[in-house]
């Protein structure tokens, strides 16, 4: 028998490293930044990125804080293999509220992403539905989010509709863009809107100031339109500390309800990018006792044409255990 030697590693599925020096004179500046300016093919992001994950390192000491100021020295820099561009079958659970062979209802929970993305490249509805359905899925609407023709946020619960065959992938896309599905979400939120019901419309896009979210713009973006109703006051009811509001979508914008909720000052309980400003003590010790560590807001109701039977399909969800609970506590105060 010959002694083969072993294969040379796959290198599209190789580590990359990479050596940085900063010099004196680069010392004090913000790390991130110092580092992305020395390597021209890495973005500031990615930089924030591989220290988050733990891949940035000076004199062996892994580096994560995001704000520390840059020394002298030499920064090793261990850039992760590529993820695969199709997405993985996973067997994951799913709650399936419908089903036929042209598409497919599911009721998510929180936590879970609905297409791959970076920081979520596993676990999503996606990876879910790619094992559920079988590989028929994989040629609909595309590799990246086979099926997919509209998205919840990853801690946004609730009822998300997905095509089998292009018939449906097609129909539900044209349904949606036309604003033909009624779409109603239920959210917590800080105090009540004022006024505590009405139509808000306006422009969203990316915020000028902070390029991680999105505002209501006086110009640019795209058009925006939520209906919205306060359906129950918790605390005073001349000066609530909290409210239940239903927001039926006439478009579907990213971070739309809560966007359009935090501009008419009662953002959504939890919420760690648009909830600017604490709720008082009484609703975050509920917040803490039921136990919801994201925004409380959920798709609690679907309704639309089928595209290919021509069948109405209407499709509810009950709150899930943590807004529930959490409903439950702010109705004590």
């Amino acid at each position: 028998m010959v002694d083969l030697p072993p294969p040379e590693p796959d290198e599209d599925h190789m580590a990359e490293a990479v050596i940085l020096r900063v010099e004196v004179a680069e010392a004090g500046g913000r790390l991130d930044k110092v580092l992305a300016n020395s390597a021209p093919d890495l973005s500031r992001g990615r930089i924030q990125a591989l220290m988050a994950q733990g891949h940035v390192r000076l004199d062996g000491k892994v580096l994560t804080d995001l704000s520390a100021k840059a020394v002298p020295g030499i920064y090793d820099l261990t850039l992760p293999p590529p993820t695969p561009a199709e997405p993985q079958a996973e067997a994951i659970a799913l709650k399936v509220l419908y089903e036929d062979a042209h598409l497919i209802v599911i009721d998510k929970p929180p936590g879970m992403a609905v297409h791959p993305a970076p920081g979520s490249e596993t676990g999503t509805l996606v990876n879910a539905l790619l094992h559920h359905c079988g590989v028929s899925l994989s040629g609909i609407g595309g590799v990246a989010r086979p099926g997919i023709v509209h998205r919840i946020d990853k801690d946004t619960s609730g009822i998300v509709v997905s095509a089998k065959s292009d018939a449906a992938h097609q129909g539900l896309s044209a349904l949606f863009a036309t604003h033909d599905i009624d779409r109603v979400y239920l959210a917590l939120v800080r105090g009540a809107p004022k006024p505590q019901a009405g139509t808000l419309e306006t422009r969203i896009g990316r915020s000028t100031t902070d390029r991680k979210k999105m505002a209501v713009l006086k110009s640019g973006g795209r058009d925006a339109v939520t209906h919205y109703e306060t359906t129950a006051l918790f605390g005073p009811q001349d000066k609530p500390v909290a409210a239940l509001v239903a927001c039926r979508l006439e478009t579907g914008r990213t971070h739309q309800i809560r966007v359009h909720l935090a501009a008419l000052g009662a953002p959504c309980l939890g919420d760690p990018v648009y909830g600017a400003g604490a709720p008082v003590q009484t609703v975050r010790t509920a917040i803490s006792e039921a136990g919801l560590t994201r925004q409380a807001l959920h798709a609690a109701r679907l309704g639309f044409v089928h595209p290919v039977t021509g069948l109405t399909l209407h499709f509810e969800s009950p709150l899930p255990d943590d807004m529930a609970q959490l409903r439950d506590k702010l109705t004590n105060l």
